[in-house]
């Protein structure tokens, strides 16, 4: 059951729909772009930064200047001490950070690559308390200033939507991204989709829904309807594997299906069993990712 707050706050949208839906519109943008406080962690977000700590300490931190304030690099140099073979980009999901991307980290370190790590703005230890795609793609930008070109970006959730939307350059003035390949995890399909079930949620009328995609145009510069994932992969033929659980409950096995379809560039293995976050810590998941980047093909990947 809502709580009351949340009651609250949902009669409210639903009266002002009629009283002002362009404010309602604004307001609920806002809303969806807050992040939750970075400091507070639940029990198992401190376990996970607790049991990274050692990780962490072999990482060099760059603070890298984006639109939005800071935004902390990870930087880890290939676990052999050789020189990399490439450089790998991974980025973390909403309500995440660094440390629960460990295992990816490790498993391309292992296979001698460099990775760069983002610490999202308003997650882990980068500034600011908001977060949209255009905010995103552009800390994706200066990364890729820094570090790039990349042999793959790998994205966990809305950090694999962020990967996709800074190869294909969908935020206007920012240009794409140098990646070879995309690794996506749990990734969602479309952002219309999004915000409509963000809507429904807040009890958005249709005069409110249109004034909230009026704001994604605002700051990203283009229609929130061009910000479909698999339309996005269909027009850019970049080497793609998306893994994805079926009993994923925060991002549905439809979203992985949908960018699948894609075309013949878009491969999809299915994690079976392993839900929304654990898939981050499955090994088998990791060989998938590396074998991936690494163009060795997985007999296990099913279209």
């Amino acid at each position: 059951m809502p709580s009351f707050a949340v009651k609250v706050i949902r009669s409210a949208f639903g009266v002002a729909e009629h009283v002002a839906p362009g404010l309602t519109g604004r307001a609920a943008f806002e809303l969806f772009c807050r992040t939750p406080n970075p400091k507070s962690l639940s029990a198992g977000e401190r376990r996970a930064v607790d049991q990274a700590v050692r990780f962490m300490a072999d990482a060099r931190r760059h603070r890298l200047t984006a639109r939005s304030g800071m935004v902390m690099a990870f930087e880890f140099k290939p676990a052999t001490g050789s020189r990399p073979v490439g450089t790998v980009l991974v980025v973390h999901g909403w309500r995440s950070r660094t440390e629960h991307m460990k295992s990816l980290i490790e498993g391309f370190r292992d296979a001698g690559y460099r990775v760069i790590a983002l610490d999202l703005p308003g997650h882990g230890h980068s500034s600011g308390r908001r977060l949209n795609m255009a905010i995103a793609v552009d800390a994706v930008r200066v990364a890729a200033e820094w570090f790039g070109p990349f042999a793959g970006v790998v994205g966990h959730s809305f950090g694999g939507a962020v990967a996709l939307n800074s190869a294909v350059g969908s935020v206007a003035g920012i240009e794409p991204i140098p990646a070879s390949r995309l690794v996506l995890i749990s990734a969602p399909s479309s952002m219309p989709a999004l915000f409509e079930d963000f809507g429904r949620f807040l009890n958005l009328g249709p005069r409110s829904q249109v004034a909230v995609a009026a704001q994604v145009e605002r700051v990203a510069g283009r229609p929130l309807e061009d910000f479909v994932g698999a339309a996005q992969l269909a027009s850019m033929p970049i080497p793609t594997l998306v893994i994805h659980a079926p009993d994923d409950r925060e991002v549905p096995a439809d979203d992985a299906k949908a960018l699948a379809a894609a075309g013949d560039h878009v491969k999809l293995y299915w994690a079976r069993g392993l839900g929304h976050r654990r898939i981050l810590y499955d090994p088998e998941v990791v060989t998938q990712a590396v074998g991936f980047v690494e163009r060795k093909q997985k007999l296990a990947l099913v279209n």
